[in-house]
């Protein structure tokens, strides 16, 4: 006999919120530390680079407590950051600046707006979880946009030790709610995560907000279903 759902897991980035500058590791603050016209004139292959290759630090810090060894990583992700980009005359000052922003601003991300709507609504009815890929600091996020007290698990990677589609992601919140996987329906927008899930049992939807990446992974039928936003998954759990 088929369970009922009893909760909702969701994945945070393109699902729930997203960054409030467009770039994911551009805060708020960027360009008032930042030479923006430095910034335009260093070229967006250059630019790409300087990112990629800080970035290619953060990916193998596996593990972060908090968010003070959080800001310990991001000043190291900046200097790297400006070494590749020397134009930008960054200074260890700026760096710092720049770091404590990304870690300690929440307004870093925003929310869609179905989610701040339905999160609470869903919360009545289903014990919700996050489950992302992510840093200590996402938490200050939801709880400054009034939305962590709706969540009973909050499963962070680099608190865990591994990334989706790792298994332990999905079953610390899964214990953390306590609920069997088929109990549970998970959102995400990687199909990759979607398909971690599913081979535990966990009903998967694919949540893609871009037209066409929605009609793309529509056409390319996953074998789970593929909605826009948090919407269009009401359908399968009601």
């Amino acid at each position: 006999m088929k369970r009922k759902i009893e909760g909702i897991l969701f994945d945070s980035g393109r699902v729930l919120n997203r960054p409030s500058t467009g770039h994911w590791y551009i805060p708020p603050r960027f360009f008032s530390i930042v030479d923006e016209k430095k910034f335009n004139t260093a070229g967006v292959k250059s630019v790409s680079y300087a990112f990629q290759r800080a970035r290619t630090y953060l990916s193998k810090q596996d593990w972060v407590r908090d968010q003070e060894e959080e800001y310990t990583h991001f000043l190291e992700f900046y200097r790297i950051f400006s070494h590749a980009l020397p134009q930008l005359g960054l200074t260890e000052e700026s760096i710092s600046l720049l770091a404590s922003d990304m870690v300690y601003n929440a307004g870093k991300y925003r929310f869609y707006e179905d989610a701040v709507e339905l999160i609470p609504v869903l919360s009545r009815r289903y014990r919700l979880g996050v489950v992302s890929d992510a840093w200590p600091s996402l938490d200050l996020v939801f709880r400054e946009a009034g939305l962590r007290q709706y969540f009973s698990s909050f499963v962070i990677s680099s608190e865990t030790g591994v990334t989706k589609p790792h298994e332990r992601m999905y079953q610390k919140a899964l214990e953390e709610l306590d609920l069997r996987p088929e109990e549970v329906i998970f959102v995400d927008d990687n199909p990759a995560n979607c398909e971690g899930a599913r081979e535990l049992g966990i009903q998967s939807i694919l949540l893609c907000r871009d037209w066409r990446l929605f009609l793309y992974h529509t056409f390319k039928s996953w074998g789970f279903p593929v909605v826009r936003n948090i919407k269009g998954v009401l359908k399968y759990i009601q």
